[in-house]
């Protein structure tokens, strides 16, 4: 069908081509694929559903890769969330986005409509949402633009989580002046469904209706997707107008509107309209269910007059939903919408053409086959670096004369405690409700905790990075995220069973940023397969860096980790503050097993060595999956049989920060000791992997000294030993009083934000 003169206008120049994304080479295949020129509707269907952000033409031939199967596994990627078995007929639906680009711009709506976004990914499958979490990347303290920046994202995703009443359970946040021109908002919602009623987006049934539902579309937000699938400019600011603007409290009324339709039987298909609004949730419904669309433009609901096809096509205006409906459902279906007084629209219906056709006023205004749009859409093999060649271009060397030592460990403590890296976030904690809903067991702690509503059962949530390890070494670096996260849920006590990713990295046109994306995921997809840990959704956000700092600045690549867990009796749930005087702390870790090995305790890019000597030196830490897994199981065993007092994993500064993070917890300090044939600086703050400090109470020491002698259930947990170290009691650690200790922690964000 010819498409109306009037929607062709303007002429499609180059330069419009380029205004929309689209390479020559891309433009061509869309003359290709329609066999004429388009207009401008459809022109800018193409360039959202294009976009490296929908269409991930840079980054699909590596996902492909990702183990994303397990006998769980109910859905894995390709709907809007992940989904996996939790036992008795339940299923948890949990899904990661980046905001990042809209959260730079604008900080308050971007990240707050990253919080909406993903909440709409999970209940439209049919879940009701039971946590979010975060995982927030930030540039250097001092950066005159990154205190606003800060406050405007923490609001932001309070704001929003807060008045949805969902808790934020947990999260990550740090300090690098690699984001100081672009900084990472990542977010995460994680819900409960019955297994036997998820909602998927498959559009069928020839002459079904399709109808739109929540708010009415607007203007903000249009080319929300091409935006976030570039680089910024000098001209960052003028963007604004592509940040989408929020409104929790409607998104609240569409939760429960959708799930009282849902309860019923009139729902065929269902996708929420997130990046590129209309356009992709059409098509992606469409495609998925291998039928046509026919949509009448003017039957969207619109809040601003005068809005064009192009416009309504593009917007990504929030809280919208589109559905498939059973013939004869839409009376009942738009009553209940009614009740929750949000707009209700029969705008078209799907037919077999396989085709996208838009009217407007009478005539066609967009007619493209959908198979261009989705299926055959651009993928690119983007040229990298071999790992030899990219740690000669990322210049990674041993430390540069040898490991120094620490000549007072308590001091460095201390000094560690007090800087952003490590400074407690308890002014973040604390403008997110974390409490609502009352089923929330732990926040900051390893993993959040939320018990699974009227069941013993609970569920553990973690979000995980390293991004210095990631720059210095892809590969290992890749393996520790999911290993991190792993750890993370077992010391709380879950069985993990499934990651959800947010993968940021920066120009994929450029060899060496592609061979971070390409080693990281080969590192990612090991462990998930040795540790049975399976990829079952997730998101790419690709072109983070920015001119605006001058020269161009690429962020640390940073594959973010999402780690789901259950627990299966929330009674054994574990905690990392030191309970009780006397009890006796164990290291748990792979150089224990044989003799004490301290070449294991890795000082190369530790935050001890930044932090006290300012050396951003040496090689990331390499990760022994099977010490891993190892280490994981005995710990769960320990803590499942009530063996155990506190648990935390070592991470980010090594033991030292380990003990004093237990200690702050605990409020209650601990006698400590140095392994023998180590340096102060490798025991107290190398940063190996695979390694836990636990605590035995003494009326379970011979029941906790039976099971370690009894050897290992799996034969990865002979790599793993144990190693007392000192003694739970007094108001000190390392020298330091509990006191001193907290208040170096508690200084820099009351400091810098009292200021």
């Amino acid at each position: 069908m010819a498409a109306s003169a009037e929607s062709i206008t303007p002429t499609i120049t180059p330069e419009v081509v380029e205004q929309h994304g689209l390479s020559p080479e891309e433009y061509e295949r869309v003359l290709h694929a329609l066999g004429r020129e388009p207009n401008l509707v459809e022109l800018g269907i193409f360039s959202v559903m294009w976009s490296e952000h929908c269409s991930y033409k840079s980054s699909r031939l590596h996902l492909k890769k990702l183990p994303t199967e397990a006998p769980w596994v109910i859905c894995g990627p390709g709907e809007n969330a992940g989904v996996i078995d939790i036992g008795d007929g339940q299923a948890a639906i949990f899904k990661m986005e980046s905001h990042n680009h809209p959260s730079y711009i604008e900080p308050y709506q971007g990240a707050a409509t990253g919080v909406g976004g993903i909440l709409r990914d999970v209940f439209t499958m049919g879940a009701r949402p039971v946590a979010n979490a975060n995982a927030l990347r930030f540039g250097r303290p001092d950066h005159p633009k990154m205190q606003h920046l800060v406050k405007g994202v923490v609001a932001g995703i309070g704001g929003y989580g807060n008045c949805v009443g969902v808790p934020t359970v947990c999260g990550e946040t740090n300090f690098h002046p690699a984001y100081d021109g672009n900084i990472l908002v990542n977010a995460m919602t994680v819900g409960v469904a019955d297994a036997d009623k998820i909602f998927y987006s498959a559009a069928t049934g020839v002459g079904n209706p399709i109808v739109y539902v929540g708010s009415k579309t607007g203007r903000d937000g249009i080319h929300g997707a091409t935006m976030a699938s570039a680089d910024f400019g000098e001209d960052a600011e003028e963007k604004r107008p592509t940040v989408q603007v929020g409104d929790p409290f409607t998104e609240k009324l569409l939760i429960e509107a959708c799930l009282e339709l849902m309860a019923t039987d009139a729902i065929v298909a269902i996708q929420d309209m997130g990046a590129a609004g209309l356009t992709s949730s059409s098509v992606e419904m469409a495609t998925n269910g291998k039928a046509g669309i026919r949509l009448d433009m003017n039957k969207v609901p619109c809040r601003e007059e005068g809005m064009t096809p192009y416009e309504m096509m593009l917007s990504e205006s929030q809280e919208r939903m589109l559905m498939v409906l059973k013939p004869g459902k839409e009376e009942m279906a738009a009553a209940i919408f009614e009740k929750w007084e949000l707009d209700f629209a029969v705008i078209g219906e799907v037919t077999d053409t396989r085709h996208m056709v838009l009217e407007f006023d009478g005539e066609v205004v967009c007619d493209i086959p959908l198979g261009p749009l989705a299926a055959d859409a651009p993928e690119y093999d983007r040229p990298y670096l071999s790992k030899e060649d990219y740690t000669a271009w990322a210049q990674v060397r041993p430390i540069e004369g040898g490991a120094p030592d620490s000549a007072d460990p308590g001091a460095d403590l201390l000094k560690m405690m007090a800087t952003p890296a490590l400074a407690s976030r308890s002014w973040i904690s604390q403008q997110y409700d974390s409490q609502v809903g009352a089923d929330t067991l732990q926040t900051g702690g390893d993993a959040g905790v939320v018990r699974v509503h009227g069941t013993r059962k609970a569920l553990a949530i973690s979000t995980d990075c390293t991004p210095r390890y990631v720059y210095a070494d892809p590969y290992e670096g890749g393996k520790q995220a999911i290993a991190e996260a792993y750890r993370n849920l077992c010391a709380v006590g879950a069985r993990p069973l499934a990651v959800t990713n947010c993968l940021n990295f920066a120009n994929p046109q450029r060899p060496e940023i592609m061979s971070q994306f390409v080693h990281a995921l080969e590192g990612m997809g090991e462990a998930c397969r040795a540790l049975d840990f399976p990829i079952v959704s997730g998101n790419v956000s690709l072109y983070n860096e920015s001119k605006a700092t001058g020269g161009g600045s690429a962020i640390l690549p940073t594959p973010a980790i999402g780690g789901v867990g259950i627990v299966d009796d929330y009674a054994t749930m574990m905690t990392m503050g030191f309970k009780n005087e006397g009890d006796a702390i164990y290291l748990v870790a792979p150089e224990f097993w044989t003799k004490p090995d301290p070449t294991r305790s890795h000082l190369g890019k530790s935050l001890w060595l930044k932090e006290v000597h300012g050396r951003d030196e040496g090689r990331a830490p390499p990760v022994d999956l099977a010490a891993e897994r190892g280490a994981g199981q005995i710990v769960r065993r320990l803590i499942g049989e009530g063996l155990l007092s506190a648990v935390h994993d070592l991470s980010d500064g090594g033991l030292a920060v380990a003990l004093a993070e237990m200690a702050l917890a605990g409020n209650i300090g601990a006698e400590v000791r140095q392994g023998a044939d180590y340096t102060a600086a490798q025991w107290w703050f190398g940063e190996d992997q695979a390694r836990y400090v636990i605590t035995v109470p003494a009326d379970k020491a011979d029941a906790f000294n039976r099971i370690v002698a009894e050897g290992p259930e799996i034969p990865e947990a002979e790599l793993v030993g144990f190693h007392r170290i000192g003694t739970v009691g007094g108001d000190s650690l390392l020298g330091n009083s509990i006191a001193d200790l907290r208040e170096a922690n508690a200084s820099f964000f009351r400091d810098w934000m009292g200021a």
